[in-house]
């Protein structure tokens, strides 16, 4: 149907298998934030929901609709924060997050709970480990990269697929100038690795934890303790990687022996080096890149999983450290 010179569609979306409530919202403050985003009209009737307007509009709304109820077959149920990432992600790509990693969201790997993807970055990341040996991923706070290196970690070791984990963080700042705190070496860098340790207890019970630790299956250390290593058969998970120099950086990826695989995690808009641009992290960058067995993988602000303000934080950062 074509009125004036613009296409018009209507289409209609059928709602099986669960409550619709759980897919429009309490009180339908889904369907409103939907019917706000777009201009077609949305009318949802029973099991139906009829969606009449411009055509490119009308199929976008078809395939959110659709990616809400395959989010709600996984089990999952729908946020607002990921009702508007699944909206952007069909103005962009035409698919939404849930059916764009709906491939491996049952990827469980046999911990405390099932981990999985839940943006398209996130499943691009946990991708990038299973294929190389070697992933830097460097993006904002709130997208996953520890966590999700560290469910990757305790998966591989479940597997046996290595006999080790080492959790590596820079303590204080590059410099690492423990001997100034107070406290012996432990009270000294715990709280630097603190991060490490929740993302842990979120895979895995405590007491098997402090298990595999006092038996050094996992290691948990700052980075200044990684010199004269050799890993071998050892998942290693560097953190915080932005804080480290190009010197630290050299010798901890020097430290991979026999079947080791490394995950670099960072962000590089928090470096808290005097010399922001000699971070590691960001010379690595312009010295690895095209070598086989590495990759660099580039999460975004689309890619944050904590509360909402945190996405809007990060974007008006942006805006201001650009002078908008």
């Amino acid at each position: 149907m074509v009125f004036g010179s613009e296409e018009k569609l209507s289409q209609t979306v059928h709602i099986e298998g669960f409550d619709p409530r759980l897919l429009f919202g309490q009180n339908d403050i889904y369907l409103r934030i939907i019917e706000k985003a777009f201009t077609a009209s949305i009318v949802a009737r029973g099991d139906k929901i009829i969606i009449e307007g411009k055509a490119e509009e009308v199929k976008q709304i078809v395939s959110l609709f659709k990616d809400l109820i395959a989010r709600l077959g996984q089990g999952t149920m729908i946020t607002e924060q990921y009702l508007n990432y699944s909206m952007e992600m069909v103005k962009e790509a035409g698919d939404g997050p849930a059916e764009l990693i709906a491939e491996n969201r049952a990827d469980d790997l046999g911990l405390k709970r099932i981990i999985h993807p839940k943006t398209v970055g996130q499943k691009v990341y946990l991708d990038a480990i299973a294929e190389h040996d070697i992933v830097f991923s460097i993006g904002p706070a709130g997208t996953g990269k520890t966590y999700l290196a560290v469910a990757e970690a305790v998966a591989s070791l479940k597997k046996r697929e290595v006999n080790r984990i080492v959790l590596v963080r820079p303590a204080v700042e590059a410099g690492e100038s423990l001997g100034f705190l107070p406290g012996d070496i432990r009270a000294k860098v715990d709280p630097y690795l603190r991060p490490v340790y929740d993302a842990l207890h979120e895979m895995m019970p405590a007491e098997k934890i402090k298990k595999l630790i006092e038996l050094g299956i996992i290691e948990i250390v700052p980075l200044a303790f990684m010199r004269g290593r050799t890993l071998n058969h050892t998942f290693v998970i560097l953190d915080e990687a932005q804080n480290t120099t190009p010197a630290q950086m050299k010798m901890f990826l020097t430290r991979l022996g026999e079947g080791a695989r490394a995950v670099i995690t960072g962000d590089i808009t928090q470096i808290d080096l005097d010399d922001k641009k000699g971070s590691g992290l960001v010379v690595i960058q312009k010295i690895l890149t095209g070598i086989e067995g590495i990759k660099f993988i580039y999460l975004s602000d689309k890619d944050v999983v904590r509360h909402p303000l945190v996405q809007k934080i990060i974007r008006a950062y942006e805006r201001f450290e650009k002078g908008h």
